[in-house]
């Protein structure tokens, strides 16, 4: 058990290692680095490699913005397998549907309960 904790912070902290340095090293704005966060997450996805990533590092995997970019392409696929072009449309937001909709929700919790500073 141990060791599942300790693959998914080095995983994890890897990731957010490489994010940090794309942000100090090659001066890229938070909005580029997300970017190309997500579509590395779909990349490894397309070639099949982001899945098993996922069953050896677990939630160090799941947790960072690269799994949002394996989500989509994963829907994607599964559904475009069984609808054709369409699924490929439908497939993205099915997928990934309860995540946005969980976001949305909780920051609009959060803007009722909290101030803003301004």
């Amino acid at each position: 058990m141990l060791a599942t904790f300790f693959w998914a912070f080095v995983v994890g902290g890897a990731i957010c290692v490489i994010g940090q340095i794309m942000m100090d090293v090659f001066k890229l704005t938070p909005a580029h680095t997300l970017s190309s966060l997500v579509v590395a997450g779909a990349i490894l996805d397309g070639f099949g490699l982001y899945e098993p990533l996922i069953a050896f590092a677990g939630a160090g995997a799941t947790i960072p913005i690269t799994s949002f970019g394996n989500s989509l392409v994963h829907g994607a696929l599964e559904e475009a397998s069984k609808h054709g072009i369409v699924g490929v449309l439908t497939g993205m937001f099915e997928v990934t549907s309860s995540g946005i909709s969980a976001a949305i929700i909780f920051a609009f919790i959060g803007a009722l309960i909290f101030k803003p500073k301004g």
